[in-house]
């Protein structure tokens, strides 16, 4: 007896096609927003804190 639908059976549809602004194959089609970029959802360029690198800190003594 089979598991039903096999490991990635349904994944035969574009969900994601080349963004306008940052190039990337990020935006989704039916939302109507790039995920890398914030296209279609923001006028600014989206980023956030924790992409950025981290800093050492110096430790307490």
């Amino acid at each position: 007896m089979s598991k039903g639908t096999t490991s990635k059976g349904k994944r035969n549809k574009t969900v994601h096609i080349r963004c306008r602004r940052c190039g990337k194959s990020s935006y989704h089609v039916r939302q109507k927003t790039c995920s890398a970029c914030g296209f279609g959802r923001s006028r600014r360029l989206r980023s956030y804190a924790w992409q950025g690198q981290k800093v050492n800190k110096k430790p307490a003594v």
